[in-house]
Order: C-alpha cells, then structure tokens, then sequence
C-alpha cells in the first residue's frame, strides 16, 4: 500500500521529542535484555568513560604493535627492508579492510555490543601469541652472530604471523562498531542529548591519540631497550583492559538492534527496481509502497521520508498491477518500501564525499613514510642524544591532542556565535577546514625540503647521502599542521558517517570512512610508482633517489599540495550540492 505518513525525515515518533520528560528515550534503543532503557540510569556520559577506555587502551595495544613493527621484523626476524615495509604495509591495509566483515556482522545479526566483545577476544588471543613468539626461545630465530643472521624458520613465521593477523581481524570487529556504539548512547530524539553527542566523537578521538602517545614514546622505548617479549606483553595486558572496561559498562549501555544485512536490502532495491523499469513512477509519492505500521519494516531503523533524487530506484518502491490485485508485498526481491529505497540513495548520495577523503589519507600516510625519510637526512642530534626521526610523530599526536580541547571548549562556542549551529560548524564545514589545513602541512613540508636541498648544494653534500646541518625540528610545523586537519577532517568524518548514515547501516558506514585510510595508502604507494617511473627516464635520479640529497623531494611535496588543493576544489562543489538528510 502507499505510505501516506508524517512529513519528517525520520517518521517514527518524530526526530524530535515533543515531551522530554519521557522516562525512555525515544530512538528505539534497548538494554542487553530488549526491554526499553530508562533515560536517566542508562547512556549519555555515564556509559561513555567505559567506551573511551576501551578505545584508548585498545588503541595503545594496536600502535604498541604497529609503530616499531618494522624493526622487529628487521632485526629480529632479520627480514630485508622490502620485504619488512611490505609486510608491514600488507598488515595495516588489511587491519582496515576487515572493519567491513565486523560493519556487516554487527549491522545484520549481531549488533555492535556483542561484536566488539567477540572481536575483541579474539584480538587479544593475537596480541597473546605474538608475545609468546616474541618471548619463548623457540618461537624467535637466534640472535646475529656477526653479519650472519639465522632466518626464522616457516614455524616460527606461522606462530609470528598467526598472532599478528588475528590482531588484524580483531580490529575488524572493534574499529567500525565502538565510535558508533559510544554515539548510540546519547538519544537522538532529546536535543540536549544530540548536542552532547558531537563532543563525544572530539573525546572519542582525543582518546585514540593518547593511547597512540603512549605507544609512540613508551612502549617503542621498552621494545627497542628492555626487549620485544615485554614489548608486545604490555600491549596484551592493556587490551585485557580494555575489554575488561567494555564489559563493566554493560548496565549502562543503550544498544540498537540489528536491522538484518544492509548489503542484501541494497541488492533487493536494484533488482527491484530493474524488474520493474518498465514502470512509472508515479508524481505522487505517497503511492509508493511503504508500511502502514508505526515502526520500518527493518528492524532498528527508523522510517525515512522520500526524495526526489534518483528517481529511478523509486521504481523499486512503485505497485505493479498484479500486487495491487493480489495484495502480495511480502517479496522484498519484487516490492521494497520507501525507507529501503532511500537507504541505497543515502549511501550513493554519501559516495563523492566519502571519496574526497581518499586523497587526505594519501596526505595522512606521509608521516610515516617520506616524512620519516625526510627527517633521516637533517640534523638528529641534541647534545650527545639522537632523536629517532619516526619519534617525531608524536608532534603530530601532541598537536590533536592540544586541538581536541581547544576545538570542544573554545572554537565551538565562539563558531555558534556567528553560525547559530549546536555544534558551531556542520560536518561538512568542519571537514572542508581540514583539508584546507592538509595542504598547508604539504607545503610546510616542501617548504623544510627546499631549505634541506639548498644546503647540501652550498655545502657540497648532494652526492653523498648524508645529514645536512638542518635541525629535525623544522618539521615540526607540518606535523603539527597534519594533526591539525585530524581533528577537523577524521572527527568530521566520523560526525558525518555516523549522522547521515541510516539507522541500520551506521556501522558499515563507519566501515566505509576508515576505507579511506586504506585506499589512502595504496593511493600514495600508487602516486610514488607513477612519480618514480616518469621522473627516472633517460637514467635520471628522479625526485626520490636512495639518496635524497640529490633527488626532489620537495616536488613531491608540491604535487601532494596540488592534488590536494583540486581534491579540496572538488570537495567544495560536492559538499554544497549534497542533501543531508532532514533532521
């Protein structure tokens, strides 16, 4: 039948209570047993210390892994630096494919709780094997004995590796669900509550980064000094903790239940809408078919308002003559409501911002590798100590840290001010501000690289690949500059998945925006290949030669700028043609 409901972008109850002295919240959530939660004993800020613990103790745990990774698999496994980068560069990629096996799971069957809380079991039995690999004598290759280093035998690389490939499958279920699972906890019908909810994801990430501090400065100083065995053993006990702390906020939590698999909805749209696309749409919306009950036909989900964008998907949603007649609407793969239909626009609508983001994680993915490279040939001494130049990315961690504070507490109020938004800026603002930062932090960098490159030629030092008397700290503006955008454009990122995301599909969609990430790195593996084949022809060096110092780092640096300048431009024509979704 056509659905001649409320006016609203979200029909159920209304988006909005008219009556905030309800006892429940009015978004449909549940506790751990399905009975509704009372408003007062249950969510807001009560049940997030509980999620941010976890996230930070998580986090510390997975960098605990990740930042020194490379030297473990260097000088204890003694593998080659190719073949090292390249593990290492095949593990965190996939550490952010998985989220969409957790993203699906969650928004299916399971639900993000029971999600995180299996995933998470099976991340620490990785982080537990990877400590014993790196503890028993007979699960570790011996020590060099001069020039000659033993490899590790295929046992101990499958004991290794086991370990750490099921770290990477249990960020799959913790990574998509636990942003989105702290969000579910402040009511989305309470206006008091959805404003509180945009200062969770400035915490939730501010969280992210002290762990990543810890990790980046402790925790590599013990690996590299007191051994790998407690190394990878500290990070094992702080992911205990951190399920240890998911589990006690249990009572607190409000869940969402799952709403059945998002990508089966999607495909029934299409071959809906394909074996009707010999229909009319017809002019009249509320002829389209849509429940007549008062909750959405999906589970979890609240009904979503029609829009005249992509027409022709409506054509899934329009009654043909012989369902009219036999009254048959029970074949989803046939006859699809309204609510179902949107949800596939709302996500193709979502795609060319979803896409920008790629070409930021191109930027983001600098600081562990050309940047590194960067600081290896400038000056890394104080005194009589060497500063590590990948350490240097702990400015990039201070800086987010610093601007989580100071964008909740100061440039949100005075932004509400003149924009008269809740939350100072919308997403798409706060997004657009940080990938005008990323490419100030570019041309920092080529800025620095210029400098670097004029003196080794004044001081005859291109054709040796050696330090030049520039202090390492003259990079410190571009890491800064590049958390800066963090905090603007990934905590935007996560604002905007989540907000505009269907109610049954937000889990996939935070799966989504962590892809970029993923497809930010192979871009950038992808953008040096190219600048490396074009700019070595004829015997050339190329503008990243093993040795810098003769090379042109810095025209690598301006293309990352101009690329990001067009990437912004497009940004900007997509974000002032995109229709949020009403609230």
């Amino acid at each position: 039948m056509g659905s001649v409901e409320e006016h609203s972008s979200l029909l159920e109850d209304g988006l909005i209570q008219q009556d905030e002295s309800n006892v429940y919240t009015g978004d449909g959530s549940v506790d751990i047993n399905g009975n509704p939660v009372l408003k007062q004993k249950t969510g807001n800020w009560k049940a997030c210390p509980f999620i941010l613990g976890t996230e930070c103790c998580e986090r510390l745990a997975y960098y605990g892994i990740a930042t020194n990774l490379v030297t473990y698999l260097t000088k204890k496994l003694h593998e080659g630096n190719v073949s090292a980068a390249r593990n290492v560069t095949t593990w965190s990629g996939t550490c952010y494919l998985t989220p969409l096996i957790g993203a699906v799971l969650a928004d299916t069957c399971w639900g993000r709780y029971w999600t995180i809380a299996t995933f998470s079991s099976i991340y620490f039995i990785g982080m537990c094997a990877l400590t014993l690999s790196a503890s028993i004598p007979a699960l570790k290759p011996a020590e060099c004995v001069g020039s000659l280093c033993p490899p590790a035998t295929p046992a101990q690389y499958a004991v290794f590796f086991f370990g750490l490939y099921l770290i990477a499958l249990g960020t799959g279920g913790i990574k998509p669900c636990v942003s989105s699972f702290g969000a579910d906890q402040f009511d989305d019908t309470d206006p008091k509550e959805r404003v509180k909810k945009g200062s969770f994801f400035n915490w939730f990430y501010f969280s992210i980064n002290i762990g990543a501090l810890v990790s980046s400065s402790f925790l590599v100083y013990i690996q590299d000094n007191a051994g790998w065995g407690l190394g990878f053993g500290i990070p094992a006990l702080f992911m205990g903790i951190a399920i240890l702390s998911f589990f006690s906020g249990t009572p607190l939590y409000r869940f969402q239940r799952p709403g059945g698999s998002p990508i089966t909805r999607m495909c029934q749209v299409l071959v809906a809408s394909f074996h009707k696309w010999n229909l009319e749409v017809p002019l009249d919306s509320s002829l389209l078919y849509e429940t007549q009950d008062k909750h959405s036909a999906i589970e979890g989900s609240r009904k979503l308002e029609h829009s005249d964008e992509l027409k022709c998907l409506d054509k899934a949603a329009v009654l043909s003559e012989a369902e009219m007649k036999s009254e048959d609407f029970h074949n989803p793969w046939r006859l699809c409501t309204v609510t179902q239909v949107e949800e596939l626009k709302i996500l193709i609508r979502m795609f060319p911002i979803w896409a920008t983001g790629i070409v930021f994680s191109a930027v983001y993915a600098q600081m562990s590798t050309m940047f590194v490279e960067q600081g290896m040939l400038m000056d890394t001494t104080i005194g009589s100590f060497t500063i590590p130049p990948a350490s240097l990315s702990s400015f990039d961690v201070v800086s987010v840290i610093c601007w989580v504070p100071i964008y909740d507490r100061i440039v949100v109020p005075i932004a509400r001010k003149f924009t008269g938004k809740e939350r100072g800026f919308s997403d798409l603002q706060r997004m657009g501000i940080g990938l005008f930062i990323s490419v100030l932090s570019m041309t920092a960098a080529a800025l620095v690289e210029i400098k670097r490159l004029q003196l080794a030629k004044e001081l005859g030092l291109a054709g040796e690949a050696v330090a030049v008397p520039l202090s390492i700290f003259w990079q410190i503006p571009q890491y800064m500059l590049v958390g800066a955008s963090e905090v603007f454009t990934f905590i935007g990122q996560m604002e905007f998945f989540y907000e505009e995301s269907p109610d049954a599909m937000r889990s996939l969609c935070s799966a989504l925006s962590l892809l970029t990430t993923s497809l930010g790195n192979y871009l950038s593996s992808f953008i040096l290949t190219m600048v490396t084949y074009f700019t070595t022809t004829g015997g050339k060096p190329g503008w990243i030669p093993d040795n810098l110092n003769e090379g042109h780092l810095d025209y690598f640096f301006w293309l990352l700028a101009g690329l990001s300048v067009l990437n912004m431009l497009v940004y900007v024509f997509c974000a002032r043609k995109y229709k949020k979704k009403a609230s």
